[in-house]
């Protein structure tokens, strides 16, 4: 997985698993990049939250920008001033966590111009076969659209992150593989990446191209 534009956002359904992919991500391109961000969208009442994350962002250095309310049972829908430092500083390397369907990409509006102007980005797709309002590369494509609608973006690539949680097994990732592959064809968009947990690995690095090996992401204590 080489050639990472400056900015990467990452949309998806809700409980695609998009903010552990972009934890995940974070972790890997922190060895190519110094000025990583990560900035967190998601201004809907999400499942887990990049905040959830921060100490392991701490260790390595990595920066998260995202709402000062998050993790808080107070719900703002604003974004920070510094969010508009992802447009403006051309030095960082940035991972934006979009924020769940149409909703959460409302918010990506306002960076759009400045987005499509410098024209050095990605937005993938964050799909997963295993939840039950995506099971098939129809419903899926729906989503894409809704999404793509709402932002003013059209995405440029997938990540195939079909899992269902800690019970997945490396014959779960590779069922995966025709769904992950017929939303590609119906889309006409690459699969950037396939997500599998660090522990099924070593099994899967011989068999699917391009795996992001994974660490899930838990609540803090």
């Amino acid at each position: 997985m080489n050639n990472f534009k400056r900015l990467t956002l990452l949309c998806g359904h809700y409980g695609s698993g998009k903010t552990n992919v972009a934890v995940n991500l974070a972790f890997y391109l922190k060895k190519q990049y110094n000025n990583l961000v990560v900035a967190d969208l998601d201004i809907v009442n999400p499942y887990f939250r990049t905040k959830d994350s921060i100490k392991d962002f701490n260790e390595r250095g990595i920066e998260l920008i995202c709402s000062e309310y998050a993790n808080t049972n107070v719900d703002i829908p604003a974004l920070p001033a510094d969010m508009y430092r992802l447009t403006t500083d051309k030095n960082l390397t940035a991972i934006i966590d979009v924020g769940g369907d149409d909703r959460g990409a409302y918010a990506l509006g306002r960076l759009v111009p400045e987005i499509k102007s410098e024209n050095n980005f990605d937005m993938l797709m964050v799909i997963n076969g295993y939840r039950p309002l995506t099971p098939d590369a129809q419903s899926t494509i729906q989503v894409m659209r809704e999404i793509e609608t709402a932002c003013g973006l059209k995405f440029t690539g997938l990540v195939n992150n079909s899992n269902i949680g800690a019970e997945t097994t490396a014959q779960n990732v590779i069922n995966s593989i025709g769904y992950a592959g017929e939303v590609s064809q119906a889309s006409g968009l690459p699969i950037v990446m396939t997500t599998v947990k660090a522990d099924l690995y070593d099994e899967l690095k011989d068999k699917i191209d391009n795996l992001l090996p994974m660490t899930l992401q838990t609540k803090p204590v």
